[in-house]
């Protein structure tokens, strides 16, 4: 089992980290300004599960891997970013379609809510910063002397999933308030939808463009 002073002190850490807004987080907001509160909410659990498998990753041994070879660092990192860019362009060419809810918008929810939870999926699970963080720093708080280490880690890891879901839904559901004050106008809805679609994209650019190089 995992000590209380160690659980407690990678919740602190994880806190630090999280708090900081990276992909995932600016990837929700992002989806709440293109398409409202319900794919918002999808996109933060897919993102959690995402970040969840990074975790099972690293307790597996993989995550090591990641973090020390330089090539399959950069091909998740562009992978990720490739993916961003494109639902940015998908919410932008889509912008016009926007209405206030699923019920007046019968184009948008052929998408799915599952679709779009493995889009936040696929987001998480190649997030750099979520991969960093599970393979250099979650590590170092198990106690090889207690044996289990594998488990150990998906239980420390539950810790900054929580704490993301929790905090990656305020951000959502803050976001999708600002777009319904927007909606009160067409106009004005198509112009927030387009304008997340370019903080997709940005972000895209952003995460191909920054981070780890050597």
């Amino acid at each position: 089992m995992v000590s209380t002073d160690r659980l407690l002190a990678f919740a602190a850490m994880s806190l630090l980290v999280i708090v900081i807004p990276g992909p995932s987080v600016l990837f929700v907001i992002g989806r709440a300004l293109a398409h409202g509160r319900r794919t918002a909410l999808a996109t933060v659990l897919g993102n959690v599960l995402g970040s969840y498998l990074l975790v099972a990753a690293v307790a597996l041994g993989l995550g090591s891997l990641v973090e020390r070879s330089v090539t399959v660092f950069l091909t998740v990192k562009l992978a990720g970013a490739a993916y961003l860019v494109f639902l940015g362009v998908q919410a932008f060419r889509h912008r016009k379609d926007m209405k206030m809810g699923a019920a007046e918008a019968p184009g948008q929810p052929a998408r799915g809510d599952l679709r779009t939870v493995v889009d936040g999926i696929l987001v998480g699970v190649t997030n750099p910063k979520g991969i960093v963080f599970f393979a250099a720093v979650l590590p170092q708080f198990v106690d090889p002397t207690a044996g289990g280490l594998p488990t150990q880690m998906l239980i420390l890891g539950l810790v900054p999933i929580c704490i993301g879901l929790i905090t990656d839904t305020l951000w959502g559901l803050t976001a999708s308030a600002a777009r319904n004050w927007f909606a009160r106008s067409e106009r004005r809805l198509s112009m927030i939808g387009g304008a997340g679609g370019f903080a997709m994209i940005g972000l895209g650019v952003t995460v191909a463009a920054t981070g780890r190089a050597d």
